[in-house]
Protein backbone atom coordinates (compact mmCIF):
# COMPACT_ATOMS: atom_id res chain seq x y z
CA UNK A 1 0.00 0.00 0.00
CA UNK A 2 1.21 3.51 -0.79
CA UNK A 3 0.99 6.20 1.89
CA UNK A 4 1.80 9.90 2.03
CA UNK A 5 3.61 10.77 5.26
CA UNK A 6 2.14 13.82 6.98
CA UNK A 7 4.59 13.65 9.91
CA UNK A 8 8.20 12.49 10.21
CA UNK A 9 8.38 8.78 11.07
CA UNK A 10 11.59 7.38 12.50
CA UNK A 11 13.23 4.72 10.29
CA UNK A 12 10.68 5.29 7.51
CA UNK A 13 10.83 8.82 6.11
CA UNK A 14 10.12 12.51 6.39
CA UNK A 15 6.92 14.50 6.02
CA UNK A 16 5.73 14.73 2.42
CA UNK A 17 7.36 11.53 1.17
CA UNK A 18 5.48 8.74 -0.61
CA UNK A 19 6.28 5.30 0.81
CA UNK A 20 5.31 1.76 -0.07
CA UNK A 21 4.54 -0.12 3.17
CA UNK A 22 2.82 -3.34 4.17
CA UNK A 23 -0.96 -3.11 4.47
CA UNK A 24 -1.17 -3.81 8.21
CA UNK A 25 1.61 -1.36 9.14
CA UNK A 26 0.14 1.33 6.92
CA UNK A 27 -3.48 0.91 7.96
CA UNK A 28 -3.09 0.15 11.66
CA UNK A 29 -0.07 2.20 12.67
CA UNK A 30 0.63 4.98 10.16
CA UNK A 31 -2.92 5.93 9.21
CA UNK A 32 -4.38 4.90 12.57
CA UNK A 33 -1.99 7.11 14.56
CA UNK A 34 -2.23 10.04 12.11
CA UNK A 35 1.28 9.77 10.66
CA UNK A 36 0.15 9.18 7.08
CA UNK A 37 -2.73 9.28 4.62
CA UNK A 38 -3.63 6.71 2.01
CA UNK A 39 -1.96 7.93 -1.19
CA UNK A 40 -4.99 8.40 -3.44
CA UNK A 41 -5.00 10.74 -6.42
CA UNK A 42 -7.13 13.32 -4.54
CA UNK A 43 -4.89 13.30 -1.46
CA UNK A 44 -1.75 13.78 -3.57
CA UNK A 45 -3.34 16.62 -5.54
CA UNK A 46 -4.50 18.35 -2.36
CA UNK A 47 -1.04 17.99 -0.79
CA UNK A 48 0.71 19.40 -3.87
CA UNK A 49 -1.62 22.40 -4.01
CA UNK A 50 -1.04 23.07 -0.30
CA UNK A 51 2.73 22.95 -0.89
CA UNK A 52 2.46 25.41 -3.80
CA UNK A 53 0.33 27.76 -1.69
CA UNK A 54 2.84 27.59 1.18
CA UNK A 55 5.73 28.32 -1.22
CA UNK A 56 3.89 31.36 -2.60
CA UNK A 57 3.20 32.66 0.93
CA UNK A 58 6.86 32.18 1.87
CA UNK A 59 8.00 34.06 -1.23
CA UNK A 60 5.62 36.93 -0.43
CA UNK A 61 6.83 37.07 3.17
CA UNK A 62 10.48 37.16 2.03
CA UNK A 63 9.71 40.00 -0.38
CA UNK A 64 8.03 41.96 2.45
CA UNK A 65 11.01 41.37 4.74
CA UNK A 66 13.45 42.60 2.07
CA UNK A 67 11.30 45.73 1.62
CA UNK A 68 11.37 46.41 5.38
CA UNK A 69 15.13 45.79 5.40
CA UNK A 70 15.66 48.46 2.71
CA UNK A 71 13.38 50.92 4.52
CA UNK A 72 15.22 50.47 7.82
CA UNK A 73 18.58 50.98 6.12
CA UNK A 74 17.53 54.37 4.70
CA UNK A 75 15.71 55.92 7.64
CA UNK A 76 16.93 57.52 10.86
CA UNK A 77 14.82 57.15 14.00
CA UNK A 78 14.89 60.05 16.47
CA UNK A 79 13.86 59.64 20.10
CA UNK A 80 13.58 62.62 22.48
CA UNK A 81 14.17 61.98 26.19
CA UNK A 82 14.54 64.11 29.29
CA UNK A 83 18.03 64.57 30.68
CA UNK A 84 19.15 64.46 34.27
CA UNK A 85 21.34 67.03 36.01
CA UNK A 86 24.56 65.35 34.88
CA UNK A 87 23.49 65.23 31.20
CA UNK A 88 22.59 61.54 31.06
CA UNK A 89 19.16 60.06 30.40
CA UNK A 90 16.67 59.08 33.07
CA UNK A 91 16.77 55.31 32.63
CA UNK A 92 17.75 53.53 29.43
CA UNK A 93 16.11 53.54 26.01
CA UNK A 94 14.35 50.17 25.74
CA UNK A 95 13.55 47.88 22.82
CA UNK A 96 9.86 48.51 23.46
CA UNK A 97 10.40 52.26 23.15
CA UNK A 98 12.30 51.85 19.88
CA UNK A 99 9.57 49.61 18.42
CA UNK A 100 6.86 52.07 19.52
CA UNK A 101 8.65 55.11 18.06
CA UNK A 102 9.32 53.25 14.82
CA UNK A 103 5.61 52.56 14.50
CA UNK A 104 4.63 56.14 15.43
CA UNK A 105 7.14 57.95 13.22
CA UNK A 106 7.52 55.64 10.20
CA UNK A 107 4.53 53.24 10.41
CA UNK A 108 6.78 50.17 10.51
CA UNK A 109 5.54 47.51 12.91
CA UNK A 110 8.26 45.36 14.49
CA UNK A 111 8.23 43.02 17.43
CA UNK A 112 10.45 44.30 20.24
CA UNK A 113 12.07 40.85 20.42
CA UNK A 114 13.56 41.35 16.96
CA UNK A 115 15.53 44.43 18.09
CA UNK A 116 19.04 43.71 19.38
CA UNK A 117 20.73 46.17 21.77
CA UNK A 118 24.23 45.19 22.90
CA UNK A 119 24.60 47.70 25.75
CA UNK A 120 21.87 49.73 27.44
CA UNK A 121 21.49 53.15 25.80
CA UNK A 122 21.83 55.67 28.63
CA UNK A 123 23.23 58.73 26.84
CA UNK A 124 22.42 60.99 23.92
CA UNK A 125 23.99 60.51 20.51
CA UNK A 126 23.83 58.34 17.41
CA UNK A 127 23.58 54.57 17.67
CA UNK A 128 23.41 51.66 15.25
CA UNK A 129 20.82 49.02 16.19
CA UNK A 130 20.64 45.51 14.73
CA UNK A 131 17.15 44.28 13.78
CA UNK A 132 16.57 40.58 13.09
CA UNK A 133 13.61 40.33 10.73
CA UNK A 134 13.52 36.55 10.35
CA UNK A 135 14.53 34.06 7.64
CA UNK A 136 18.16 35.13 8.17
CA UNK A 137 17.48 38.74 7.15
CA UNK A 138 19.14 41.41 9.31
CA UNK A 139 18.85 45.18 9.03
CA UNK A 140 20.67 48.05 10.69
CA UNK A 141 18.65 50.93 12.11
CA UNK A 142 20.19 54.36 12.68
CA UNK A 143 19.00 55.70 16.04
CA UNK A 144 19.47 59.27 17.27
CA UNK A 145 18.80 60.08 20.94
CA UNK A 146 18.18 63.76 21.64
CA UNK A 147 18.05 65.19 25.15
CA UNK A 148 15.55 67.85 26.24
Amino acid sequence: MKVLLIKDVKDLGKKGELKEVKDGYGQNFLIGKGYALLATHEVLKKYESAQRKKAEEDALELANLHTIEKELATLKLTIRRKLGANGSLFGAVTKDEIAHELQEQHHIILDKKSIEIDNPIKMTGDFSILVKLGHGIHATLALNIIGE
